[in-house]
């Protein structure tokens, strides 16, 4: 038998947005000893939530909706933005379109209409959000158009959204222990419920009597292994994103000792064009977000044999960054080219394309940026100038015919290369502006994996884990984050994963602390945290 570390109301696996989430909620909710663990150590805390950019997605009502909980935006600078309200219909019906009509009905549902109360909630709680200027805005004719349904991000991105939440928990008394790691859930044989976890940290294996337990841990996006088995060949060449921590072995774990039914997706994951530069097993914690390569809608993609592959403008940002990563995977070389002429590089944002995070290949013509660009890896300079040059040519020819045709980045303006007299095999279907002004620049991007769509199947009322032996929820045991699966498939509205993590994290937080206070099973312990 494991010593006994220690005896907890709720303990919560993960240390994230979803894990700190569920443990503010059950704290709030009347859980008196609640406990995080994580299987990183300290300088590592976050998971994936500390490298994203902090996007949220939530219905809100305009303007006005989400003016109260944001700290950037002073009065002046409010009667200068445009932003229509997002509404359940629009984010039902992105998840739907986004996610190939798959969502999980009840679940996507719970996203959906708890999302607006999960952010004003998190503010609450000291998370301090900003209208997302840099990365949701465009300013046109004096005036900050928000576009594709997002709004808000929180300050300093990821990294502090994790500030925040480490904030909001000590305030509510919860302990957090780093470089623990969970091995093994035990089940009372008498009640069925998960009663304690078995845990490894530099003391050997220990065991944390519990009320509830709720799973956070995030999936298998740095697990290559699982990675190649799961998502297919050639995922193992994809760089990792994140944690290096996010190996599956929680999901392994509740799979094998409570027969947690699998949900969702377990081909599919959120990839992005990633720096091919960057590190191959983990994000940069310095860096972190930056290494996002999506300003492709703002010129093109190349694979290493000089041509197109995907149609950039086919959709705005935020329903096409996360899949483009899985084509540019498919790519021989597992690599491409973005370019884009001198018209277009000054709408790059700057912490994705800034001097020092990313190496830029500048050139006055497209014969000097071919040439260089096949000291990168490049294979076929002639085909990479002839694309461009065929893509030219298709604009012209549909400017020609639609003089009155306008470019707006912030809409889908239209602006394409199909016309009467002029079809590209694969078309580019919105913002197709020719790339004739130098000086050209071209980066080079990659796969980087953020998180993977399979999981576990939950209640959507109370997260709570479904078992595949029984069909029903396995008493005291919960899950929140990327590990609920069967909420996305093969694509993703951006900002809906941490807007998920604290919908089902607050859910999981609230049933959670409620099933520890109802529960009479005895327990013993030697040591208090």
């Amino acid at each position: 038998m494991a010593p006994v570390l220690s005896e907890v109301d709720v303990l919560v696996i993960g240390g994230g947005n979803a894990g700190f989430s569920s443990a503010i909620s059950a704290a709030e909710s009347g859980a008196r000893r609640v406990l995080v663990i994580d299987s990183c150590p300290e300088d590592w805390v976050g998971g994936n939530s500390y490298f994203t950019a902090g996007a949220f997605r939530t219905v809100h009502h305009g303007l006005a909706d989400v003016l109260p909980i944001v700290n950037n935006v002073d009065e002046a600078t409010a009667s200068k933005i445009d932003m229509d309200p997002y509404t359940t219909t629009n984010f039902a019906d992105d998840i739907s379109r986004i996610c190939v009509g798959r969502s999980d009905p009840a679940l996507s549902h719970t996203l959906v209409n708890d999302s607006n109360a999960a952010v004003k909630w998190l503010a609450g709680h000291g998370v301090r959000f900003q209208l997302s200027f840099n990365r949701q805005a465009y300013k046109i004719d004096g005036r900050f158009k928000f576009w594709g349904g997002m709004c808000l991000k929180t300050q300093d991105g990821g990294k502090g959204l994790i500030e925040d939440h480490r904030r909001a928990a000590k305030k509510l008394g919860v302990k957090v222990l780093f470089s623990t790691a969970a091995k093994r859930l035990v089940v009372d044989p008498a009640t069925k419920a998960v009663g304690s976890v078995i845990v490894e940290d530099a003391a050997g294996e220990r065991e944390i009597l519990a009320g509830a337990v709720i799973l956070a841990a995030g999936g298998f996006e740095a697990n290559p292994r699982m990675r190649s088995q799961f998502l297919g060949p050639n995922w193992d060449f994809a760089k990792v994103r994140g944690t290096p921590y996010n190996i599956g072995s929680c999901l392994e774990m509740a799979i094998r000792d409570v027969s947690a039914k699998q949900a969702g997706n377990w081909s599919g994951c959120h990839s992005v064009a990633w720096d091919a530069n960057a590190p191959p097993d983990s994000g940069d914690r310095v860096i972190s977000n930056e290494f996002t390569k999506s300003g492709y809608p703002l010129g093109l993609m190349l694979n290493l044999e000089g041509e197109r592959f995907v149609d950039e403008g086919v959709d705005l940002r935020n329903y096409t960054y996360a899949i483009f990563g899985k084509a540019i995977l498919a790519q021989p070389g597992h690599a491409a080219f973005q370019v884009w002429d001198a018209q277009m590089t000054p709408w790059l944002r700057s912490e994705e394309y800034r001097d020092g995070i990313v190496e830029k290949i500048t050139a006055s013509t497209l014969e000097e940026l071919a040439e260089k660009c096949a000291k990168c890896g490049l294979k076929d300079p002639n085909k990479f100038v002839e694309t461009i040059r065929e893509y030219n040519n298709a604009v012209t020819v549909f400017q020609e015919e639609n003089p009155g045709h306008k470019w707006d980045p912030a809409v889908k303006d239209g602006l394409s290369t199909q016309s009467s007299r002029k079809q590209l095999a694969l078309s580019k279907s919105n913002w197709a502006t020719p790339l004739i002004k130098g000086p050209y620049m071209a980066i080079k991007a990659t796969c980087g994996v953020t998180f993977t769509f399979g999981g576990l199947a939950v209640d959507h009322e109370t997260a709570g884990v479904i078992s595949s032996a029984t069909n029903s929820v396995v008493p005291g045991l919960y899950c929140a984050g990327e590990m609920v699966g069967g909420l996305f498939y093969d694509n993703y509205p951006g900002g809906s994963g941490l807007t998920s993590g604290a919908v089902f994290g607050r859910r999981a937080g609230r049933a959670a602390a409620a099933h520890a206070h109802n529960d009479k099973s005895p327990k013993s312990f030697s040591a208090r945290l």
